[in-house]
């Protein structure tokens, strides 16, 4: 085998190995650390508890993979900017520190804060460009909507932890992100039902998928009326917790069988995909469980 191509192998299978490993640890760290209030409390709120956990987990996969795989992804580092491969690794351990802040709750105001303005900071220098160069793809569109739902999470976890004047101003700026890309999905899923439900990109849902059209259609609808009601700062609570609850189902019950299936694939590249699908939907999942939380129950 070409030096080259084994070297490629090997990088991206520490990828792989690295990412899931990372998920999974978060995944008992933030489980360990939530225990109190998960047994506190009931009904879906469960699932409000579950938000950290949510938005923790993908930030270590999202680490790990750029300390892994930092050759490769440094060539998405904007050309001006000086060294690209150092940018790569700080990025890495910058994700890595903030999922562990926010699984913990330690210092998460810092993180929340630090997160959300590195996702801004990407959409400024990466994304932005890549759509004024290609206006009419959808999907660099879709991506820009679901990096500002990122920082917007991150800025709802800042103003939950903090007390004082600004806190109510950050969590205004994340539900209005957050209803924004809501309802930009939502037309999305109903153009294209077909679509890998939640964060609608270029992955279509499996054909074995029973009914796929109808969870696209369903989808749309949860993602259209939530959005609205939270864009309107009306019922906000009650739409976030909801349409959190909806997108974690989407993750287990559709990204975890495609997820499983991806993995059992010889191609690397294969399996790198499945993870970064599951672990994107389960980030928004996390910033709309965050709202949920930093909404008052009498909302």
């Amino acid at each position: 085998m070409h030096p080259t191509i084994l070297a490629t192998f090997f990088e991206l299978s520490r990828t792989v190995v690295s990412t899931s490993s990372a998920g999974i640890l978060l995944f008992l760290i933030a489980l360990w650390a939530a225990k109190t209030d998960i047994a506190r409390a009931g009904g879906l709120d469960k699932f409000v508890v579950f938000g950290n956990l949510c938005f923790a987990i993908p930030l270590a996969v999202f680490g790990a993979e750029h300390l892994s795989a930092a050759r490769f992804i440094m060539f998405n580092v904007p050309s001006y900017m000086p060294w690209r491969l150092f940018w790569a690794y700080f990025v890495g351990f910058a994700l890595l520190s903030t999922s562990l802040s926010i699984a913990t709750k330690i210092q998460a105001h810092w993180s929340g804060l630090l997160f959300g303005i590195m996702m801004f900071l990407f959409v400024a220098m990466v994304h932005i460009p890549r759509v004024l160069a290609s206006p009419g793809d959808r999907f660099a569109w879709t991506i820009v909507i679901r990096e500002m739902s990122f920082a917007g999470g991150g800025w709802i976890l800042v103003g939950n932890a903090m007390h004082g004047p600004g806190k109510s101003k950050l969590i205004t700026v994340g539900r209005v992100l957050i209803a924004i890309a809501a309802i930009f999905f939502s037309v999305e899923h109903f153009l294209h039902p077909a679509a890998c439900p939640g964060v609608p990109l270029e992955k279509l849902m499996p054909a074995r998928i029973p009914g796929r059209l109808l969870i696209g259609y369903l989808t749309g609808a949860i993602l259209l009326v939530a959005g609205a009601s939270i864009l309107l700062a009306r019922k906000t609570r009650m739409a976030a917790t909801y349409l959190g609850t909806w997108i974690v189902l989407l993750v287990l019950f559709i990204y975890g069988p495609i997820l499983i299936v991806q993995m059992s694939d010889p191609s690397t590249a294969v399996k790198v995909e499945g993870i970064n699908y599951f672990a994107d939907t389960l980030l928004f999942a996390g910033a709309i469980l965050a709202l949920a939380s930093a909404t008052p129950r009498t909302d």
